[in-house]
């Protein structure tokens, strides 16, 4: 198993270091990455067919975020430099299924590793929240904490997601999806972003990364990780 550690320079270095781990995942080699992107919004295949998807990139450019596609997920996330993603890649040996089945254990490890933390999450997402799915964490009676998409291949599947941190993180999120949302002309309430802060976990990055990571080691059940870092992180 490959774990990473750090991000790319760039937006687009960055996104082929996760690419890598859906790359050798193929080759029969799970892979774990929990990370801070750099700064952006990723923007879902779904958002690229709506009549305001120019207006919406250039709202996000506007604000100092870089737009991009994504190759999984539906609807807009943005990352502001200090918000988590945290990726799983697996081997098929050609067998596309369980597609639910894998969605239910990466969310259920994320949670386990946000309640160790101190972290009060539950499934589910409040109305209107950004990327709305059906494999969110919230905040108890709150707001939405993290989300989970998954791209899946004849030979591998890659299961990632975001995690707001703190309470800045979500104001800063807010700020931006709130606009870009109201170009796209999708529903959105800039109050349905919760964070783990929010939850009763910290606000340090780095300890919410580690207790991620070894817990989607601990899921993949694999042996000798191996860590390797790609560049630097932000704490």
């Amino acid at each position: 198993m490959r774990v990473l550690r750090g991000r790319g320079a760039t937006v687009r270095a960055d996104r082929e270091h996760t690419a890598r781990l859906l790359a050798d995942a193929a080759d029969g080699s799970p892979g774990v990455r929990v990370w801070a992107p750099p700064r952006q919004v990723a923007f879902g295949r779904r958002d690229a067919r709506e009549s305001g998807y120019d207006r919406a990139r250039r709202v996000a450019e506007a604000a100092g975020f870089a737009p991009v596609e994504r190759d999984v997920g539906g609807r807009a996330v943005a990352y502001t430099g200090r918000t988590l993603a945290f990726a799983l890649s697996v081997p098929l040996d050609g067998d596309r299924g369980r597609i639910d089945e894998r969605y239910a254990d990466v969310t259920r490890a994320v949670r386990s590793a946000l309640g160790r933390v101190g972290a009060a999450v539950s499934p589910g997402e409040p109305s209107r929240s950004f990327c709305p799915g059906d494999h969110s964490l919230r905040v108890a009676g709150g707001g939405k904490v993290a989300g989970t998409a998954q791209r899946v291949r004849a030979d591998a599947a890659l299961v990632a997601g975001c995690l707001v941190v703190s309470r800045s993180d979500a104001a800063a999120l807010a700020t931006v999806l709130e606009p870009v949302y109201d170009a796209l002309d999708v529903p959105f309430d800039p109050e349905s972003i919760g964070s783990v802060a929010e939850a009763g976990g910290p606000v340090e990055a780095e300890r919410i990364a580690r207790a991620v990571e070894e817990a989607l080691i601990d899921l993949a059940d694999a042996d000798s990780p191996r860590v390797d870092r790609v560049g630097a992180e932000p704490w």
